[in-house]
């Protein structure tokens, strides 16, 4: 995945976490607007998210971020 898609979940979920604490669990859609204006961005983090990790529709907010900050 590429490295801008990583800096703007490990931002997201920052701001979920300092939002709504430790616990919070975010879906893959967190991560999108609602709109499907970049279907390639859309289908590499749902790769990154479903295929490379086998990660459930809700996750939470700390695993995701760790995930992205390990680079895998």
């Amino acid at each position: 995945m590429r490295a801008q898609f990583r800096t703007k979940i490990i931002e997201i979920c920052d701001k979920k976490i300092a939002d709504k604490g430790e616990n919070v669990g975010l879906s893959f859609y967190a991560f999108f607007s609602n709109k499907n204006n970049d279907p390639e961005a859309l289908m590499e983090v749902a790769e990154w998210w479903i295929l490379t990790h086998q990660l459930d529709h809700f996750e939470k907010a700390q695993k995701i971020k760790s995930l992205a900050q390990s680079g895998k």
